[in-house]
């Protein structure tokens, strides 16, 4: 054994850097609470962070580091999620307890693909899905998989659609000369439901939008005009995607008059909830998924509004046994075909054949916290961004686009006399001034060709305090 190799690997070495690591992330914490001049965002143009980089990368590849320093750099040229300022994408801020979990499961590494490789994470991973499918309503025996982000649960929940809803086995046999399937999706649905559809092979015929009434919600009226026109195209139509909520603006679609369309005309009901499916959880906001138990499948990332780091998505089945058929190929020297459907082999159920230990982050928080802790944590957030809806249209200067139903808020700075171009143009150059002056993170999004600053508040501490400032520092500069 060489030096290096003995000393890449001395436990006394690990635990002083552990510790100094521990500490230094404990500072930063304290600092995005108390530090109100630090920057959200300490902004750097591509090109700047690259170059920067590239002369620390050229030196002394062995010897010139120091890890202290260099985590120091890290978090200093890092967006600040844990800072009550950060009001952009939907990534929350995680419960500090859960980096520790991704600190065991990155140093155990046991990759999951079946029972012998991990035997604890594929247990508890079972145990936490279990949970979830109880937690959603789901009556039957449901049964899912933790993945790696919401692309991959979507795409493996619409890969069971298609082997399920095709009438034959696409899977082995391929398309051939079989009608063009296609799935039913809202204009306001994620870019990685038309991705996955894309991935399917289907192109574009793949995809029969359904119009949303004025909130950015499918129109129920609607679905069944949609789905007639599909079928007069050719088009075999095996699924109906729903979202709770939209990524744009927050919006929940009625999941049970589209879970009835479903049932009638037999088609596979899938629910992005990637965002707010954790709505289910609370008393306040359950109302927001009624509907959700009767889906088909189900994908609601943990990594969003249920205070897990990325990526942590569950990708639930309402019946356990749909899973094992969206990846039923033979891998003879990892997958026995004889114990088709054993739980504690995930590599059958899912595209990813090594993954991490994510079932541990949510049983730890559970365990610890209790279910409450996403409950209190969704109704804090989704009552700041109904605050600020309130604040907005009390503002004689500002609009909001709509209600909001979740965290999520869409506003724009309108002053008076300014025309629509001059008001998309303004608020073009709000958002760009405040990411580059760092204060505040929020970004933008356009709706019916009006832009629109959007907020999302995933910040447990961001208060009315913040929100107040924002809305000033806008006026200020503008």
């Amino acid at each position: 054994m060489t030096r290096l190799i003995e000393e890449a690997y001395n436990p006394e070495s690990f635990r002083k850097n552990g510790h100094q690591l521990v500490d230094l992330l404990a500072d930063y914490l304290v600092d995005t609470r108390k530090n109100s001049n630090l920057q959200v965002l300490p902004w750097k143009s591509p090109e700047d962070m690259a170059a920067q980089w590239k002369t620390d990368f050229s030196r002394s590849l062995q010897g010139d580091f120091n890890l202290k320093t260099f985590c120091s750099h890290v978090i200093e040229n890092s967006i600040h999620l844990h800072h009550p300022k950060n009001m952009g994408h939907q990534v929350v801020p995680p419960v500090p307890m859960t980096a520790l979990m991704e600190l065991i499961s990155a140093l155990l590494n046991n990759s999951m693909a079946i029972y012998e490789v991990g035997p604890f994470s594929s247990a508890i991973e079972k145990i936490v899905m279990d949970w979830l499918g109880a937690s959603l309503g789901m009556d039957k025996k449901p049964g899912g998989v933790l993945t790696s982000g919401g692309s991959i649960g979507n795409l493996t929940g619409l890969l069971a659609a298609r082997q399920h809803k095709a009438k034959y086995d696409i899977w082995e046999q391929g398309s051939g000369n079989h009608p063009s399937l296609a799935v039913m999706i809202s204009s306001e649905s994620h870019y990685s439901i038309a991705r996955a559809v894309k991935i399917m092979g289907w192109g574009e015929n793949g995809i029969v939008k359904i119009p949303v009434n004025e909130r950015l919600e499918v129109n129920p009226a609607a679905l069944e005009k949609s789905y007639r026109q599909a079928l007069k195209e050719g088009k075999q139509v095996i699924a109906v995607v729903a979202n709770a909520c939209s990524t744009s603006t927050g919006s929940y679609d009625p999941l049970e008059e589209i879970a009835g369309f479903c049932q009638r005309n037999n088609l596979w009901f899938h629910v992005d909830a990637a965002h707010g499916g954790g709505a289910v959880l609370t008393s306040k906001y359950k109302h927001l998924v009624k509907g959700i138990e009767k889906a088909d499948s189900v994908v609601i990332d943990f990594h969003k509004m249920l205070l897990c780091p990325a990526l942590t998505t569950a990708i639930i089945f309402k019946n356990g046994e749909n899973a094992y058929e969206t990846f039923s190929q033979k891998a003879s020297y990892l997958l026995n075909p004889e114990k088709r459907g054993n739980w504690f082999d995930i590599a059958q159920r899912t595209l990813e054949c090594t993954k991490s230990m994510l079932g541990i982050k949510i049983y730890a928080l559970l365990k610890m916290y209790g279910v409450q802790l996403f409950a209190d944590y969704i109704t804090g957030t989704y009552d700041m961004a109904g605050t600020f809806a309130g604040m907005i249209k009390e503002a004689g200067d500002f609009e909001l686009a709509l209600e909001p139903a979740s965290n999520i808020v869409c506003f724009r700075y309108a002053p008076p006399a300014a025309d629509l171009q001059e008001i998309n143009d303004i608020n073009i150059k709000v958002r760009e001034r405040l990411k580059e002056d760092g204060e505040f993170y929020i970004v933008r999004t356009v709706i019916d060709d009006a832009v629109y600053l959007r907020t999302t508040l995933m910040n447990p501490f961001t208060s009315r305090k913040e929100l107040t400032r924002l809305l000033q520092k806008i006026r200020d500069n503008f």
